[in-house]
């Protein structure tokens, strides 16, 4: 069997930006992430990049099936997407 047969197909297009919510209060901002509510999956795993110099590249490699909520808590970063074909 085919590895690209096991795996629902999704392309580039399947990508969206969210609009997290935003709690303000005289002491700061918040936003809460829940599972399956503001973030549409349930979450495995959590990791933190930071203090990466400027210009350089992180990731490079491919995930079969993975689904990933990146948010720039500071600061600001390119995320560049090819399924295969986009």
């Amino acid at each position: 069997m085919e590895i690209s047969s096991l795996f629902k197909s999704s392309t580039v297009y399947d990508c969206k930006l969210l609009d997290l919510p935003k709690f303000a209060t005289s002491a700061g901002h918040i936003t809460a992430l829940n599972n399956l509510i503001e973030v549409p999956f349930d979450t495995k795993r959590v990791y933190y990049l930071y203090d990466i110099p400027s210009g350089e590249t992180r990731g490079g490699h491919a995930h079969y099936e993975l689904y990933q909520l990146i948010v720039a808590a500071m600061g600001s970063f390119d995320v560049l997407l090819h399924d295969g074909i986009n």
